[in-house]
């Protein structure tokens, strides 16, 4: 990056380096009041400016101003010079190379083995012979009085012969900090000498060894602070799971239960905390960087500011339920309709209700994302044609990949909608078996011989979930025709049932005691009975069979005949 000096009549400012692809528009000062450019006339600066920030280590120092320039216009906008004049400020404090690490290899062994000067030959791939290296008080800035009123600041370095131009002080400049362009360049002068030194001391390399020793011994402190949370977290965890087993929820005191949602919600707490910790170590981490101070600076407050941004969308979030829900409550408590109308009415509320938590949680959720991310370093520097462009190349690949879209959306459809889960016994397209697989384009089925069927999301929009929060069985015993004795029947099975409710070994799969149906068919073949049996989720199967055997055992003994019996 050479520093020449641009024509202050074309660009009135930075030294001309090569300048960067034109990032993203800058922002714009209000514009003035002016008159309209003749025809013929040189085009004016239509009395708005754009600024950029010139940085040195990344901390801004200065702003400099660009007029708005027309189609005509020749000069570099703000953005481009302020990338200059950083180029130039650079070289003052930061070393540079122009060449990859194969050019410079290759420069070095040209040096050593085929020129004859001993390996001391001038590079051309950095600026070791310029004495930019140095003391922090080797450099000094100084301000050169050019024609037109306007200034110019140099660099000086001991031991180079020839000034290093940095900028010129452009009247766009002077009206935008409301200074006379002297005065201006005179406190451009104490700043950037006083920030060049600085930078160059904190870039010596003893200050640089100084500082990564400081943050390593920061890091190696919050990792020590990460595996205490993280096991404390599965302390809590495993306690929180052991009283949740040894008191059942129907059975615990409210002091129990309110003891077992404090740890889960202390859990939660030391997550969180856990996520803030790798945010905070990879901020320590950033500052190892050199002029990464501010991106750092970011990444350390960002725990505060999830933080922050969680507690207001949370209290939207209830605040819009609140209000929604009494709308619909509202909407429930007309008293003009007919009774039939106003029960539909209010199984329509409690299902409106249930809908509208979720969409608005939703809704509260995306929000919480978008604004996140677009405080994340780096996301603001993103240009709007690039967002544009990504949108396009989205909206084409959705167009190709249309069934690949509609699987997707039915994946994340099953997986709010709570259509089934993991350990699910459902039927799809009457195919049976256990969910070992719930992706968001196939849900994986094992059947009960062990096959695996495999299906798109999109053709599960019909589902029987045998297993959802509880499951039943319905057990059948079938009597001979010529069964005289059906209340005694009933009577032994009745008993039977009773016994087997009150066994210690089935009695927590139950959700409540078995329900005797009785004759539930008739024919030539036998008499059925029936009993309705409902259990936890997935305990269906090993209690209907355990109480069809006793069954059967209890009406072969009380010598009632079954189904094709002599």
């Amino acid at each position: 990056m050479l520093a020449l000096e641009l024509d202050p009549g074309v660009a009135r400012g930075a030294a001309a380096a090569t300048p960067p692809q034109a990032p993203s528009a800058p922002p714009v000062v209000a514009p003035a009041v002016g008159s309209a450019p003749k025809a013929g006339d040189p085009l004016p600066s239509q009395g708005a400016y754009q600024l950029g920030k010139v940085r040195i280590l990344g901390v801004p120092v200065i702003t400099v101003a660009a007029p708005v320039l027309s189609e005509a216009g020749g000069g570099p906008d703000a953005t481009t010079r302020a990338k200059v004049i950083e180029g130039n400020l650079e070289m003052l404090y930061q070393g540079r190379t122009f060449c990859s690490g194969g050019e410079a290899l290759a420069e070095f062994l040209v040096h050593r083995f085929l020129v004859d000067d001993g390996g001391k030959g001038e590079s051309a791939c950095g600026l070791e012979t310029t004495a930019l290296n140095g003391p922090p008080d080797a450099v000094s800035v100084v301000v050169v009085p050019e024609e037109g009123g306007i200034h110019r600041l140099e660099a000086r370095v001991a031991g180079r012969d020839q000034p290093l131009p940095l900028l010129t002080v452009t009247p766009e400049d002077a009206r935008l900090n409301g200074l006379d362009n002297a005065d201006l360049a005179a406190r451009w002068q104490r700043i950037l000498q006083r920030r060049l030194r600085l930078a160059r001391q904190l870039m010596r390399p003893e200050a640089l060894l100084r500082r990564w020793a400081h943050l390593a011994l920061a890091e190696v402190g919050l990792l020590g602070l990460l595996a205490l949370n993280l096991w404390c977290w599965r302390r809590i965890r495993r306690r929180a799971a052991l009283w949740e087993d040894h008191y059942p929820l129907g059975g615990r005191s409210w002091r129990r239960n309110l003891a077992i949602q404090g740890l889960q919600g202390f859990s939660f707490v030391l997550l969180m905390a856990f996520t803030a910790l790798l945010l905070t170590m990879a901020g320590v981490a950033m500052l190892a960087v050199p002029g990464q101070v501010p991106t750092a600076l970011d990444l350390l407050l960002q725990p505060w500011g999830i933080a922050v941004k969680l507690l207001l969308v949370g209290m939207v979030n209830l605040l819009a339920q609140a209000v929604l829900g009494l709308w619909l409550r509202q909407w429930v408590g007309q008293a003009s309709l007919p009774a039939p109308l106003r029960d539909r009415r209010h199984q329509r509320c409690r299902s409106l209700l249930h809908v509208q938590r979720r969409l608005v949680g939703l809704a509260c959720l995306l929000l919480a994302v978008v604004w996140i991310l677009a405080d994340m370093p780096g996301v603001k520097e993103v240009s709007d044609r690039v967002v544009l462009l990504g949108g396009a190349v989205l909206g084409s690949l959705a167009i190709v990949f249309q069934g690949v879209l509609r699987d997707f959306v039915a994946g994340l459809a099953i997986l709010l909608g709570d259509a089934f889960a993991l350990g699910d016994s459902v039927e799809i397209r009457g195919l049976r078996g256990e969910v070992t697989d719930l992706g968001l384009l196939a849900t994986e089925l094992r059947c009960a011989d062990q096959r695996v069927a495999l299906f798109p999301n999109s053709v599960c929009a019909q589902v029987v979930n045998h297993t959802k929060l509880r499951s039943g069985v319905e057990v059948e015993v079938i009597l001979s025709p010529r069964c005289g004795d059906l209340r005694q029947a009933l009577a032994v099975m009745d008993e039977a049932i009773q016994a087997f409710a009150a066994d210690p070994l089935w009695r927590p799969s139950l959700l409540r005691a078995p329900e005797l149906l009785g004759v539930t068919a008739s024919g030539p073949s036998g008499i059925t009975l029936a009993v309705s049996v409902e259990t936890v989720a997935g305990a269906q199967g090993a209690a209907g069979r355990e109480l069809r055997l006793l069954l059967l055992e209890r009406l072969a003994g009380a010598g009632l005949p079954l189904a094709d019996q002599p």
